[in-house]
């Protein structure tokens, strides 16, 4: 098929998407195209690449990127918190439920201020404010469920039939070429694990609405949600087998599988089912690598025992971190002047000298912001579980949902850096931990409630004719 009606087919299915999906039932924000477009770019590439622009390249690419972007995200950033502040109420509210977070961001705040620079640390700092700001854009919509759903959706009409376009007509946009001439699919985004994570993200929110559609059979147009929502979800199944990313095929599988299992009637009727259910994982988990089993299950992974060279990667770069307590700076470890040391352990890892994370998002926070910022990471871990448990006991739907976030972002960072701004499963585990903040606080349930429709010639005659079925009984006994 010539690649011009490829393009115009998937305009056209993408288009018949968004038509089918329509409910003018939902009021979402205009706003919730902020977050829509930060997840977007962070998931897949940054503006000026689509564009062909040129790019400084070395150091001053990683110090300085490239003006269009900046100019991008900071418009994003102010328009964000512009939405917050007329929404300070709501907005001040979540942030009080989600004081690990903000004692981490501030933080990384601080420690711009003993990074090698300091300027580009706090650049990068505004842009984590970003990432919660677009968080809270979310929560604080007037329904905020249904703001979710449309932010999974639009996300997922959009990235995933793209990203199977460009993988099958587009050599140039949708595959990149490793030093060693490996092809790998990118789809939209720039590597296979950002192709990887954000298809994870998405897949994941698309299993969850179509779950629920296949549970609420008196939805209006129900068929033709469970057609779009169907179809996307196959999307995704099918861009997370191409991307070719263990990591995130597993975290997917596993997220899933938490889904499934906490819908289960034995445990929605006993919460403390989920502990056992994670205690399970968990014991399974380090048993499988305490015993030694760990290249059984890296093999099973597509990886090899030591992890396609990561545990190569950790043993050269700890050693390297300049401050044990409080790392080299918020993001500053590989544009520092220990960026320049010679990882002579890594030659024979895909070039490197080219290497520029840790592929592990523990250790690449214990490199930036030392032990410290570890047992910041932990705690937030830790009391989001806590409080996704909590969520579980008022919606066990949505707290199943989020539990999948979770873990999913707690595992993919095993293997790769998933703590990390503009990342999509940082993200989402943002939204996991405050949204079931919200939900155990009773936020998410007083902002739906207290939401207010427009009023519309049907929803005005609904309205009356519930207030004459209420009056009726009242006239018959007097």
């Amino acid at each position: 098929m010539p690649t011009q009606v490829a393009l115009l087919l998937c305009i056209v299915g993408i288009a018949g998407l968004f038509y089918l999906d329509r409910d003018k039932s939902v009021q979402t924000s205009a706003a919730l195209w902020l977050p829509f477009f930060w997840i977007g770019i962070g998931g897949s590439r940054p503006v000026s690449n689509w564009f062909n622009y040129s790019n400084p390249t070395g150091l001053d690419a990683q110090l300085d990127g490239t003006q269009p972007d900046r100019l991008i995200f900071q418009v994003l950033v102010i328009a964000a918190v512009t939405v917050l502040f007329f929404r300070a109420k709501r907005t001040s509210a979540y942030l009080a439920v989600s004081w690990p977070i903000l004692i981490y961001l501030f933080y990384c705040l601080a420690s711009c201020g003993w990074s090698e620079y300091p300027g580009v640390s706090a650049k990068r700092w505004i842009k984590l404010v970003g990432d919660l700001a677009m968080v809270l854009v979310v929560l604080t919509d007037p329904e905020p469920v249904k703001a979710f759903k449309r932010l999974i959706t639009r996300l997922g009409c959009i990235i995933l039939p793209f990203s199977l376009l460009l993988i099958h007509y587009y050599d140039y946009w949708g595959h990149s070429y490793g030093a060693d001439g490996e092809r790998a699919n990118t789809g939209v985004a720039t590597d296979k694990n950002t192709l990887g994570v954000i298809t994870l993200v998405i897949t994941l929110g698309l299993i969850w609405t179509f779950l629920d559609l296949l549970g609420d059979k008196n939805r209006p147009d129900r068929k033709r949600h469970l057609i779009v929502h169907g179809t996307l979800l196959l999307f995704g199944i099918a861009l997370l087998y191409q991307a070719h990313s263990a990591t995130a095929g597993t975290c997917c599988s596993m997220g899933a599988a938490l889904m499934l299992l906490t819908r289960l009637p034995a445990i929605k009727r006993s919460p403390g089912a989920v502990h056992a259910l994670v205690l399970t994982l968990l014991v399974v988990g380090g048993l499988t690598f305490f015993l030694g089993g760990e290249g059984d299950v890296a093999s099973a992974l597509g990886r090899n025992s030591n992890l396609t060279g990561r545990t190569d990667i950790w043993a050269a770069v700890i050693p390297a971190c300049p401050n044990k307590l409080v790392g080299a700076g918020f993001e500053d470890f590989w544009i520092g002047p220990w960026q320049r040391i010679k990882f002579t352990a890594l030659k024979g890892w895909r070039g490197g000298d080219g290497l520029s994370e840790a592929h592990n998002g523990y250790v690449e926070t214990y490199l930036n912001l030392g032990w410290i910022g570890v047992g910041l990471i932990a705690l937030i871990l830790v009391d989001g579980y806590r409080k996704v448990v909590a969520a579980f006991r008022r919606d066990p739907a949505m707290g199943g949902m989020f539990l999948g976030y979770l873990f999913a972002a707690a595992f993919y960072s095993i293997t790769e850096v998933g703590f990390r701004v503009l990342n999509p499963i940082w993200i989402f585990l943002l939204m996991a931990i405050v949204a079931s903040a919200g939900i155990s606080s009773g936020l998410i349930s007083q902002a739906a409630e207290t939401a207010v429709k427009p009023v519309t010639l049907r929803n005005f005659h609904a309205s009356r004719q519930q207030r004459l079925e209420v009056a009726a009984p009242v006239r018959r006994t007097t």
